[in-house]
Order: structure tokens, then C-alpha cells, then sequence
């Protein structure tokens, strides 16, 4: 079903932006704050074909596999780094000692920004999920939405920046990019596809390597398995993607009456895709509550959505999240919670661990 939905791009809009605005629509305080930065714009997340295809095809430009492939070196250097900080105490609480840090440090890289502003990028990241997650207070919704326009100010800063000086970096490429018959992206429009690139290149990956770090500590006689056999560390990544879904929901709007298997559903109402319930199936994946990294079909889940709005840093995700459970289990053996155990953040859509702590023994 959530297949079918995602393929029909007609009935079942993803123009569901009014919701990202939380409740700015009737609050004059929210709305005088966000006056001073720039619109939100329906670019990649909540944009429908055809201007979607537009901002795919620029934005395509940008986020090339060299540019990924370009980067392994510089991952494997971060995951080095990071476990360094750590080893030798033999236990992490991992949430804020690998997992945030990583993908934060290699998405500042690519954005080409100092290292010392990488705390306004976590903050930033956090202000866009908990909007979007809609369990705010008023106080809370305020604080974000300054979050909000911090972000868009600083941003514009380098976007003009890169228009003067091009740099090897995302940006640049985002403000260069141009396709036959279409014309660039401008200020408001580059600043919505930042903001998504930070988001999804950050917390889904914090979400996804910290989610697979519990499975094995639940599932621990997998990880001789992986050890004794590297070459499924890439279905350990797709594996973990199908078990905990980082994104485990997603909003559309039905434009027309319809009727979907036999439910009924009214135009305007809003339907809620639940990836994590689809990645769970049954019917798609034998066993579907067990964590197996030999699992034939892991790479069947929907974790990057599908068709047209399939997630652009897929490609990107996949290589930080091999190469950290690589270099991890180069390095450490034994791994297991520790007695502060795990918590998980609240959120309607992003399923996301504040704290995880583990226990492990130095290879």
C-alpha cells in the first residue's frame, strides 16, 4: 500500500508544507520572526512533478557518486578519529561520541563551513525535526523558529560568499548548477534544499548507525557472523535500514476522493506513510521481526522512499554507515549495553535515540 501511494504522485500530494509551518499560521510572534528570514519553499520534500523535476534535476548536478565516492577516505578518517576518543575507556555512550558527530562532521565538509560552527549545525538539525515532529510547546516552537531564521542568515552569508569565490563544496555546486530550459536556483530556494541536505544528511544517519548499534547488542550472535564475513556489512546496513526505519513516517495529501484498498478517503485529508510498518511486511520479508544480516532481501525496504522523492543522499548515507560498522568491528568485540541502557526522543515521524550506552572490549 505504501508502495502504491508513493507512486501515485497525482492523488497523493506531497505538498504537505502547511504542516512544517507548526502553528506559525495563527501566531503573530511566530510570524514576525520568521518575516525576518526567508520563505519556506516547496523544493524537494514537499514539491510535486512537475516543478519537482526542476529542482531533482539541479539539484542532481550537485550530489553526483564522484562527489560521494570522493569521500570515502575522508569518512574513514572521522570513524578513526571518533573511536579513537573512546576505545580505551571500553564503553561510549554513543548517541554523542559517534553517532551525532560523524555524519555532522562529513555533511560540515561538504558544506565547507569551520569546524568550530558545528554545534549551530546539531542545533539547527534538531530545531527542523522537532517542527516537523509537531510535540512542541508554544515556547518550544518559538526558540526553533529562530533557530530557523539563524540558520537561513548564516547560509545566505556563504551562498553569496560562493557566488564570488567558488569553492570545491556542495554549495558551490548548488549555486553553479544549471539544466537546458531551466532556470537556477535562487536565495529561498537554495536555502530549503540546505536545510533538507543538513537534515537528512545528518539526523537520519545519527538515527540509522545508533538503531544499528542497539540491534547488535540485542542480536549479538550476529556479530561474529560479521566478523568472521565483511562482505555482509553491506547488507548489515541495508538490514538495519529495513529493521529501524530512521524516517518511519511521512505525510501526503490526498487531492481527490478516493478509495484505497477499502478505506475511503476524503480530498484534503492527510495520510500518514508509515515506512517502518512497511518495511515489517510479512508478506514482503520472511520473519519480519527478526534481525538477520543474511537476510536475502534487506534491500527491499523503503527507508529512502521510492520513485520520484527517493532520498538523495542515499547514496551517501549508505557509504558512512558501512564504513563505520567496518572500522567499528575492526576494533572493538564484545559489544553490549551498558546498565544506563537507552532512550529514545519522542517524535511522529523520525525514530531517533537520545542516549545509548554501550560496554566493549578493545580487539
Amino acid at each position: 500500500m505504501v508502495n502504491e501511494i508513493l507512486k501515485d504522485t497525482g492523488v497523493f500530494s506531497s505538498n504537505f508544507s502547511t504542516l512544517l509551518a507548526g502553528i506559525e499560521e495563527q501566531d503573530n510572534e511566530l510570524q514576525k520572526i520568521s518575516a525576518q528570514g526567508w520563505p519556506q519553499m516547496n523544493t524537494l520534500l514537499t514539491a510535486n512533478p512537475p516543478e519537482h523535476e526542476r529542482f531533482r534535476a539541479l539539484v542532481n548536478k550537485a550530489f553526483s557518486s564522484s562527489r560521494v565516492n570522493k569521500m570515502h577516505d575522508l569518512i574513514e578518517q572521522i570513524v578513526d578519529e571518533l573511536i579513537d576518543c573512546f576505545i580505551m575507556r571500553s564503553k561510549c555512550e554513543f548517541v554523542s561520541e559517534f553517532a551525532v558527530p560523524l555524519p555532522i562532521k562529513v555533511i560540515a565538509q561538504q558544506l565547507a563551513v569551520p569546524p568550530e560552527d558545528l554545534p549551530k549545525f546539531k542545533k539547527w538539525s534538531d530545531a527542523f525535526i522537532a517542527r516537523l515532529g509537531h510535540l512542541l510547546s508554544r515556547e518550544q516552537e518559538i526558540e526553533c523558529a529562530k533557530d530557523v531564521v539563524a540558520f537561513q542568515h548564516y547560509f545566505h552569508d556563504v551562498i553569496e560568499s560562493r557566488k564570488k569565490q567558488p569553492e570545491d563544496d556542495l554549495i558551490t555546486d548548488l549555486v553553479q548548477a544549471k539544466v537546458a530550459g531551466e532556470r537556477a536556483l535562487d536565495t529561498a530556494e537554495l536555502l530549503s534544499i540546505i536545510q533538507q541536505i543538513l537534515v537528512a544528511g545528518n539526523e537520519t544517519v545519527t538515527s540509522a548507525l545508533t538503531a544499528g548499534m542497539l540491534l547488535l547488542t540485542k542480536n549479538q550472535e550476529q556479530i561474529p557472523l560479521l566478523q568472521a564475513d565483511p562482505s555482509l556489512l553491506e547488507n548489515l546496513v541495508e538490514e538495519v535500514l529495513r529493521m529501524e526505519s530512521p524516517t518511519a513516517g511521512m505525510w501526503r495529501v490526498v487531492t481527490q476522493d478516493t478509495k484505497l484498498q477499502d478505506i475511503d478517503l476524503k480530498a484534503g485529508s492527510l495520510v500518514m506513510l508509515r515506512f517502518d510498518a512497511a518495511n515489517r511486511d510479512p508478506r514482503k520479508f520472511q520473519e519480519s521481526e527478526r534481525f538477520d544480516v543474511r537476510r536475502h532481501n534487506a534491500i527491499n525496504h523503503l527507508s529512502f522512499g521510492h520513485g520520484i522523492h527517493f532520498c538523495l543522499g542515499a547514496m551517501l548515507a549508505r557509504k558512512e554507515m558501512y564504513i563505520a560498522y567496518k572500522r567499528l568491528l575492526l576494533r572493538i568485540k564484545n559489544i553490549r549495553l551498558a546498565s544506563e541502557g537507552y532512550q529514545y526522543l519522542p517524535n511522529v515521524l523520525m525514530r531517533t535515540l537520545k542516549h545509548l550506552y554501550i560496554e566493549f572490549d578493545k580487539v
